[in-house]
């Protein structure tokens, strides 16, 4: 069976079909679609991996439930520490495809040495301070109303050369964080 031919609501659609990256039968796959079979733990943890999503994702997802589209300060969960604050935006979310941070670098502080490199784009707008930010072999100062957009496997880092602490909007797809 070729890529995406299978549907449902264990599908996915990827290079390959949910059977092959699960490592299960198309047989199984079926049964379990038209709920003729209640599959053993560890067959249902092979074909989460292949959609992907954890087995406690499974077991608490309510699909009834309206996901959240508001998040109050409180509701932003923190990834940094105090001197690079990642605050994330619905981290909770079952199936978030892009990750949206509001960050925070007080005045001198860095990424760290070491250049950042991942899969996917980033984007970001500074909102308040200024920012260097290495991409590649350039950098460049941006500020307060200034933007930024880069595929991440591009090595990159960011670093306060302010005096203020400096706030940057930021999304990155797809989800790292």
């Amino acid at each position: 069976m070729r890529a995406c031919e299978v549907s449902g609501p264990l599908s996915g659609c990827r290079s390959a079909s949910l059977p092959a990256r699960a490592g299960v039968t198309n047989g199984l796959i079926s049964l379990i679609e038209q709920n003729r079979v209640s599959p053993s733990v560890s067959s249902l943890k092979k074909v989460l991996d292949g959609v992907p999503m954890s087995l406690a994702e499974f077991f608490t997802m309510d699909l009834s439930a309206t996901p959240q589209a508001f998040f109050s300060a409180d509701d932003l969960v923190e990834l940094g520490n105090p001197e690079v604050s990642l605050r994330l935006v619905a981290a909770q979310r079952p199936g978030r495809q892009l990750t949206v941070l509001h960050e925070r670098y007080a005045a001198g502080a860095a990424t760290g040495e070491e250049m950042l490199a991942h899969r996917g784009e980033e984007a970001g707008v500074v909102i308040r301070g200024r920012i260097e930010l290495t991409v590649g072999g350039a950098a460049r100062v941006l500020e307060a109303g200034e933007a930024y957009y880069f595929a991440s496997q591009l090595p990159h880092r960011f670093r306060n050369v302010g005096r203020e602490a400096c706030e940057i909007i930021s999304a990155c797809t797809p989800p790292t964080l």
